[in-house]
């Protein structure tokens, strides 16, 4: 188990270190917001039918997929949001886009039904301050608005609930409401924060999911396995504990996690009665699943990111995974490595 754990533990390690390199560099807060960030303008409600194509916000994108720090249907559309360190990528009708601006690095993506919630550092064009704290987007990421600690944070670890927006952070340092190695919880967009116990939660926790509904339902995956709150992130239940956990995700009825011990397994956890059942994954040398979203529209429709940028999707009328990227080569662009 040691030397399993080593394995991902080094995969976990790069993918954190070359995602976010900024990290390691002096952060200068900038106080400069601009009026519209301050604001919170031009956010409109981003359920507009999965038009990536026709936004002027975006181009296509032919490039390499490289740090992926999230991915989800934001803004409740068919398009597929993956956060990398340059910026959004966009998966739509077999299509690949980028935006053309606010090209950020983006940590702690959380996509909701409005938009989404992220974190990390600001790219070269925006006027974003470095860190960003938490920003929320409604409108594809053209308008960000800053939610909370901006210029004094960079969360990795971030969830938010898809439909209630219930905000679940762990803070990887002290900052003005947030005392290192605590887990906080808020319920009102960011205004206020409240910091729970998480007993139970005694590991090195590299996911965390928030339920799309039920405020009371918090997961987490960790190096000894797989979590379950049903009290708001107050107490966790160690749902499974066999190997290295590596993603959760909830969908409305049921938990997605994933796992390793050497082979990657992803499975489907009723949050009725707790039974489960395995999800048949593409083969994945030394890989396993980092970052995995079903469509709210279509609970039919999967994808998943893996540790060393492999994207899978299973589209709703398919049995089978695609592959929508080799080690973050597009697979309609792939050249010689």
């Amino acid at each position: 188990m040691y030397r399993i754990f080593s394995i991902m533990g080094a995969l976990m390690l790069a993918a954190s270190l070359a995602g976010c390199g900024q990290g390691s560099e002096e952060v200068l807060p900038d106080e400069v917001l601009t009026e519209d960030l301050q604001n919170g303008a031009g956010r409109e409600q981003a359920d507009n039918g999965g038009d990536i194509a026709s936004s002027s916000f975006f181009s296509e994108y032919t490039g390499k997929m490289e740090h992926i720090h999230g991915l989800g249907y934001a803004g409740n559309q068919d398009a597929l949001f993956f956060a990398a360190h340059d910026g959004l990528k966009v998966y739509e009708d077999g299509n690949w886009f980028q935006t053309k601006k606010e090209n950020n690095d983006y940590m702690g993506f959380s996509a909701t039904d409005d938009g989404f919630y992220a974190s990390g550092h600001p790219g070269q064009d925006s006027m974003l301050p470095n860190p960003l704290g938490i920003i929320k987007s409604r409108d594809n990421g053209e308008t960000l608005e800053g939610i909370v600690l901006e210029g004094e944070t960079d969360f990795h670890t971030m969830a938010a609930g898809y439909q209630n927006h219930i905000l679940f952070v762990l803070s990887p340092d002290d900052n003005s409401l947030m005392a290192a190695g605590g887990f906080y919880r808020s319920s009102d967009n960011g205004q206020t924060w409240g910091r729970v116990s998480a007993g139970n939660l005694e590991d090195k926790v590299m996911s965390l999911a928030v339920h799309p509904k039920n405020p009371d339902y918090i997961a987490a995956a960790g190096s000894k396995g797989i979590y379950l709150s049903q009290d708001g992130g107050e107490s966790f239940q160690q749902i499974f504990d066999e190997m290295q956990g590596t993603a959760v995700h909830f969908s409305e009825k049921h938990l997605w996690y994933g796992s390793f011990n050497g082979d990657a397994f992803l499975v489907k956890r009723s949050l009725d009665d707790g039974t489960e059942e395995e999800v048949e994954l593409p083969p994945l040398e030394q890989d396993a699943v980092q970052y995995f979203a079903q469509n709210p529209k279509n609970e039919n429709e999967l994808a998943f990111v893996t540790f060393k940028a492999n994207i899978y999707r299973k589209a709703a009328d398919s049995n089978g995974w695609e592959q929508l990227a080799e080690e973050g080569f597009l697979k309609r662009n792939k050249t010689e490595k």
